[in-house]
């Protein structure tokens, strides 16, 4: 190699030491500050108002969700055609989506992701496009639920809002016709790559197109689904899930991790008529409880658990590496 080899080299160990140690001392940190955020006290409250069989069937189905979640990176997986075994990527993206719901997309989604996935022997070209093609899926199956949704004048805004009304029908006719443009690029698009140096980004065929709509819908409809289970039996399933992709797309504009604050605001505004405020608070306390906080408590000890792995595979090869070296 080179000298100027050897130099490049010797800064990206340099660099990757370095982002390894800076992430090991931000994560507790962000952790911390988390848990200092909470008002523990007002969990406990909202928490006893439901009856121990709701809180196991919304634990159930948001585990459900992660599972679809998760899912994305297997697809990914499969798109880019990398060897890893699936039993590898499960719980790599399970702890970056926990992580990512609560401490950010750049912590969870993206340096996380680099840190495990790079550990694990990928490159870093690869990790960008699972993370790409990941984003892509969920986004997708975001526009598709609200196109359909906002197109047929779901949720029904205050009559305050009647040109709100207008627009969201707008809106939602727009998004339906970037989704059609994606499905048919993904069947007839003769040109199929894009890129800028290493990172391409190709487009995926009809068939695993449908298969991002598919896991894309049932992400945010399970997130949903939990909500409805959480709130009083007057609420309607598809305006909370219009009122969810609503405080979504409000919550990544506000640029707050969870979406703090912004989900109660939206929530409060659009179905106070039909839902007690009071209600509404507790099902969205325990919304976050079990689709945010549980999910990464458990996250933590996976992750604690994949690092324990990542260091045995490591040693055992460099171990491998030194018998070959020797014989």
């Amino acid at each position: 190699m080179s000298s100027a080899g050897e130099r490049k080299a010797r800064r990206w160990r340099l660099a990757r030491r370095a982002f390894s140690l800076g992430f090991l001392i931000l994560l507790p940190v962000l952790l911390f500050l988390l848990a200092r955020s909470i008002d523990w006290r007002e969990v406990i409250a909202a928490l006893r108002e439901y009856h121990p069989t709701t809180l196991l069937l919304g634990l159930l189905v948001a585990l459900g969700g992660y599972s679809v979640f998760s899912s994305f990176d297997v697809l990914s997986r499969f798109y880019i055609g990398h060897p890893l075994p699936v039993r590898r990527v499960y719980p790599v993206a399970f702890v970056c989506n926990a992580f990512n719901l609560n401490l950010s997309t750049w912590v969870g989604g993206v340096a996380m992701r680099y840190r495990l996935y790079s550990r694990l022997g990928m490159s870093a070209a690869d990790i960008t496009r699972i993370l790409s093609f990941s984003v892509v899926t969920n986004w997708f199956g975001y526009m598709l639920l609200a196109g359909l949704l906002f197109s047929s004048g779901i949720p029904r805004l205050p009559e305050s809002w009647t040109s709100g009304s207008v627009s969201l029908r707008l809106i939602g006719a727009l998004l339906l016709a970037v989704c059609a443009g994606y499905l048919l690029a993904c069947r007839f698009a003769t040109r199929r790559q894009w890129g800028w140096k290493r990172y391409r980004f190709s487009l995926p065929t009809l068939r695993v197109a449908l298969m991002q709509a598919g896991l894309g819908m049932s992400n945010w409809a399970t997130m949903a689904l939990l909500l409805y289970v959480l709130l009083p039996d007057r609420a309607e399933y598809f305006e909370v899930l219009a009122v969810l992709l609503v405080s979504s797309i409000a919550g990544v504009i506000a640029h707050i991790p969870a979406g703090l604050g912004v989900l109660e605001a939206v929530f409060i505004a659009l179905l106070h008529a039909k839902i007690g405020k009071s209600s509404l608070l507790a099902a969205l306390i325990g919304y976050r409880v079990l689709y945010f906080l549980i999910p990464l408590l458990l996250a933590c000890a996976v992750y604690l658990w994949l690092e324990r792995r990542a260091r045995r595979l490591k040693k055992s090869r460099r171990s491998k590496a030194a018998e070959h070296g020797s014989a």
